[in-house]
């Protein structure tokens, strides 16, 4: 629940799959307030969208109340299904979406997704990001990934976004390390550095052979008694190294920034810098909330 003693100009709202986080904002965009809640967009059905944001912002509510919100939120088994954008297209497209509430103090509005028709792609909350590390950085040029279950690059001109492409990285790294043969040989935390960098270098150098080196992670634990950390940690190597293989037209020779978890990015810049490419980490939480204080701008002005 929220803090009873805030009122809210209007609030920010990231809803994923797995939660939602929500900030209190003032007419001049200083956060008041924040709060969160576990209950994302994949265990909610349409009508139950409206009780879980009223539970998690009612009290900052005092009357009628903008309410902007990006990410899956937004998608078609989300609370209002918002179009998504053709690129090239600006970071914030047109068309916000709309969602019925039964309280009339409530005027949700959800930012859309972009779309790339060939080769086909999409991107929801992504673009939320991207747009508040413009507002940010204006007229930068270059790539920006996001790393995630569902990584992306995008390419970056003229404050908008040209192209893009999605990696599984993510997922793929969570389904061998827990519903392969290989749950049995990757450990569930630690690192090995050094392993990270071997894996790497591995993939970078001959991409085409992933599948047959994710197996020696088992036979390496067999025969030469591999740990799970550092299995854990070459793991990652190969996946990463894996993507770069395939993103490096993207980012060759580009300004790079890099937008997500603190831990997972560092994990790319380090990879990107053995490569050459030096790249800027930001704060994935800020960037999100600047992209859609300039979406309530964009929406009142």
């Amino acid at each position: 629940m929220s803090d009873s003693t805030i009122k809210a100009n209007w609030i920010a709202v990231d809803w994923g799959t797995s939660n939602m986080r929500a900030w209190a904002m003032s007419a001049s965009g200083t956060v008041l307030a924040e709060a969160c809640s576990d209950k994302g967009m994949g265990q909610l059905s349409q009508d139950q969208f409206e009780g879980v944001l009223l539970d998690v912002v009612g009290d900052w509510i005092a009357g009628p109340t903008t309410i902007v919100a990006c990410g899956m939120v937004g998608s078609r088994q989300g609370w209002v299904e918002a179009p998504y954008a053709a690129v090239p297209c600006p970071t914030i497209p047109d068309g916000f979406a709309h969602a019925v509430t039964r309280d009339a103090a409530l005027s949700v509005h959800v930012i859309p997704g972009i779309k790339q028709m060939n080769p086909a792609d999409v991107m929801r909350g992504e673009e939320t990001q991207i747009s508040g590390f413009l507002a940010r950085n204006p007229n930068w040029d270059g790539v920006i990934c996001l790393p995630g279950t569902h990584t992306k690059w995008a390419h970056i001109s003229a404050q908008e976004v040209v192209s893009f492409q999605t990696f599984m990285t993510g997922e793929l790294f969570a389904t061998i390390a827990e519903q392969t043969v290989l749950q049995h040989s990757i450990a569930v935390d630690g690192w090995d550095k050094d392993a990270f960098l071997a894996g790497l270098d591995t993939a970078l150098a001959r991409p085409e052979r992933l599948a047959s080196r994710l197996f020696s992670l088992r036979a390496e634990g067999l025969l030469h008694g591999l740990d799970g950390a550092s299995a854990r940690a070459r793991l990652s190597g190969l996946l990463i190294g894996a993507e770069l293989a395939g993103s490096k037209p993207y980012w060759l020779g580009q300004q790079i920034a890099v937008i997500g978890d603190s831990g997972l990015s560092r994990l790319y810049v380090d990879a990107l810098a053995t490569q050459g490419a030096p790249a800027t980490q930001v704060n994935a939480t800020s960037v999100t909330l600047a992209g859609l204080t300039a979406a309530y701008q964009r929406l009142k002005g």
